[in-house]
């Protein structure tokens, strides 16, 4: 199981020195978050205030907002007011700056290249009932506390202990306490499972084909 320190991430200024991003993972690992030299990239973004955004050619992007209240963002200048917790996606080509009517804000960004889709969602966590993250997923605490523990193998779980040549089941790790935007990497083996209460973003990316013929 792979967890992401928020509190160990360095800060990096934007692409047009406007503001700071701390990058939580990128496919494949760029040299820094300016370069671009990825297809992928998951980030948190302090936004202190109004201005340009940095532009991505090709790139499609979702932009949450996970603290502060509100983002006034202009895109091609048309406005679109961003509460918390609600997930915007738009062009990375498109012209954009943002106005901060309520003060500063931080904001999950997931920007991809053609060939692959970003999506964000934002689940809220149970102390019952663990929320699982699978291959392609990643899973970031916004708020609250909550605990990351690998799963259970399906394979290993499903074998009985009596069969002859089967492997019993390794005991479940304590679980790992997380802290505000920690970052816990989906798995398709084990699947990480969150539980603890409060509010969870849920970021998945999928490879899409990107012409005819395809896929």
């Amino acid at each position: 199981m792979e967890i992401i320190r928020f509190a160990d991430l360095r800060p990096q200024p934007w692409r047009n020195g406007e503001g700071v991003t701390r990058e939580l993972v990128s496919h494949p690992l760029a040299a820094s978050s300016q370069d671009g030299a990825w297809d992928w990239r998951v980030s948190i973004a302090d936004i202190t205030k109004a201005g340009d955004f940095s532009p991505f050619p090709g790139m499609e992007r979702v932009l949450t907002v996970v603290e502060g209240e509100l983002l006034l963002l202009s895109v091609d200048g048309s406005e679109h007011p961003l509460e918390k917790y609600r997930p915007f996606r738009f062009s990375g080509d498109a012209a954009c700056s943002g106005v901060l009517p309520t003060g500063d804000i931080r904001a999950l960004n997931v920007i991809t290249r053609a060939g692959y889709k970003g999506y964000a969602s934002i689940v809220e966590l149970s102390k019952k009932r663990a929320h699982p993250l699978f291959e392609g997923q990643l899973g970031i605490l916004l708020q609250g506390e909550a605990t990351a523990t690998p799963g259970a193998d399906a394979e290993a779980s499903g074998a009985s202990a009596d069969d002859e040549g089967a492997d019993v089941p390794a005991v479940p790790s304590d679980p790992a306490p997380l802290s505000r935007y920690d970052a816990v990497i989906g798995a398709g083996s084990r699947a990480p499972e969150i539980l603890g209460r409060g509010f969870l973003a849920v970021v998945s990316i999928d490879a899409v084909p990107t012409g005819p013929g395809e896929g």
